[in-house]
């Protein structure tokens, strides 16, 4: 696997080295060895599969407070979608920072979110199948969200929002008491 940092620390973009024959292809996705060398998690205790049916489908911005924060693992299995995470960690030298990245079944590129980060995405064609692992079990009472559209965090998605959760949709605006970001420090 190829390990890129992306701008925000300790997220990474994550590519296949494929080996390939007549066949086919195999690779890795997954390497305790490997993410250990680069400081990264490697105890994953839920995998977790979403489809969305039509492209412009919105899931996020999510994350969880500490004792239940959580690194995932993403990957785009069909179709594809343009995946953000925003660095919520208060001392981070990126707070408030957003990263998007097309992941697709065709470049079958994953992204690293590291605890302490909004996740989120958007789909860019119908069907689009998202596999990804967590490292904490989901904590309903610990789940908090930021708005996908807040101008403070400024966002900029490849293109309008056509379906979007009811839950999602009402995420509040940026706000340091209400989202526990000083919890959020424990992450870092």
């Amino acid at each position: 696997m190829i390990f890129t940092p992306l701008p925000l620390p300790g997220a990474f973009l994550i590519d296949l080295e494929p080996r390939g024959d007549e066949r086919g292809f195999f690779a890795r996705v997954f390497c305790e060895k490997e993410f250990s060398a680069h400081g990264l998690e490697t105890k994953f205790l839920q995998i977790n599969n979403s489809v969305s049916a039509l492209p412009g489908t919105l899931r996020g911005m999510h994350y969880q407070l500490p004792e239940s924060a959580e690194v995932k693992l993403v990957r785009c299995v069909r179709g594809a979608l343009f995946d953000v995470m925003v660095d919520l960690r208060p001392h981070s030298p990126a707070f408030k920072k957003w990263v998007g990245l097309e992941l697709s079944a065709d470049n079958r590129r994953m992204v690293y979110v590291p605890r302490g980060f909004a996740h989120g995405f958007i789909t860019m064609e119908p069907q689009t199948e998202v596999f990804y692992l967590a490292s904490a079990f989901y904590d309903p009472k610990a789940e908090r969200g930021v708005r996908y559209d807040d101008p403070a965090i400024g966002i900029q998605w490849p293109f309008s929002v056509a379906e979007i959760s009811k839950k999602d949709s009402q995420w509040p605006d940026l706000n340091e008491k209400l989202h526990g970001f000083s919890q959020l420090q424990k992450c870092e």
